[in-house]
């Protein structure tokens, strides 16, 4: 019932920007979450990049994307966005959004829900 739909992947120069959103539906609660945002290239692990727990937590995101990549949300539209910038090469991979009431799921990359992934490619 509950899914996570990502969209807004594409590729681009590096330097350039994307902006991916994750837009869940079939759930509506006022409780607290975590939201997460994991990307995979091929023959590497996947990566968890950025997260944030929505009762009172600040955004954690990893030293690979840190001060490029920015979460944001539309709560009117239940939709959480990942602002890229200064994209590289090494950025590219497949981008996956995640979702769990349970903040220790998402960070060890066992979130409940998570969204069909949206690839991300940059090159010159």
């Amino acid at each position: 019932q509950v899914q996570l739909v990502e969209s807004g992947g594409g590729t681009v120069k590096p330097g350039g920007s994307l902006r991916p959103s994750c837009q869940a539906s079939g759930y509506s609660t006022s409780g607290s979450y975590c939201m997460g945002w994991f990307r995979q290239a091929p023959g590497k692990e996947r990566e968890g990049i950025a997260r944030v727990y929505t009762l009172g937590g600040s955004t954690i995101y990893a030293d690979s994307v840190k001060g490029r990549f920015t979460m944001s949300r539309d709560s009117a539209k239940n939709t959480w966005y990942l602002q890229m910038n200064s994209l590289r090469p090494e950025d590219t991979a497949m981008y996956y959004c995640a979702a769990d009431g349970r903040l220790w799921a998402v960070v060890a990359g066992s979130a409940s829900y998570w969204g069909q992934g949206t690839q991300v490619t940059v090159s010159s």
